[in-house]
């Protein structure tokens, strides 16, 4: 039985090559969505309209050891709470470890007031915020760090990430 494992792993690799995994575009091929002026949208950009990094993602940066350590106690605390409810117990568990990671994670840079006071663009959509990162600042040397920042204050856009660059570049 063991010997089949082999290769239907080798076929489904050889697969995935022929048909292509999923890709996605340069960013130059594709265009960026127009943030908001301001911080009134959902989510606070992590650049600037000058293109620097916002004040929040510099602090975020700064203080990441906390931001890991929150989000791995909340998403403990979270989980070890919700594993007596049956079916969603884990999904629950999860969001509510999220959320308490995000509230550590945001306590540490200085609040919801800074994070907004720091930034003056932002947007309504996930999506349209990884396009727009993406499309302008992909090329930072810095950028696995500033999406790293950015997920610790956001733990939602990290499973929105791919699949927005992923449907952006349908058709390019």
């Amino acid at each position: 039985m063991k010997k089949i494992y082999i290769p239907v792993v080798v076929a489904g690799a050889l697969m995935l090559t022929a048909w292509g995994a999923p890709k996605i575009a340069a960013p130059s091929e594709l265009t960026a969505p127009t943030p908001i002026e301001g911080s009134a949208g959902k989510y606070a950009s992590p650049f600037t309209s000058d293109g620097v990094t916002a004040g929040w993602v510099t602090k975020s940066m700064q203080v990441k050891a906390a931001g890991q350590i929150g989000s791995m106690a909340g998403n403990y605390a979270g989980q070890k709470a919700m594993e007596q409810v049956p079916f969603v117990g884990g999904f629950l568990g999860k969001k509510a470890g999220e959320a308490m990671g995000r509230g550590i994670a945001l306590k540490s840079i200085g609040g919801e007031a800074f994070l907004r006071s720091s930034t003056d663009l932002s947007f309504n959509s996930l999506n349209d915020m990884a396009l727009f990162m993406y499309v302008n600042y992909s090329a930072n040397p810095e950028y696995q760090k500033i999406l790293d920042a950015t997920y610790a204050i956001y733990p939602e856009f990290q499973t929105a990430y791919m699949p927005a660059l992923q449907s952006a570049s349908v058709g390019h």
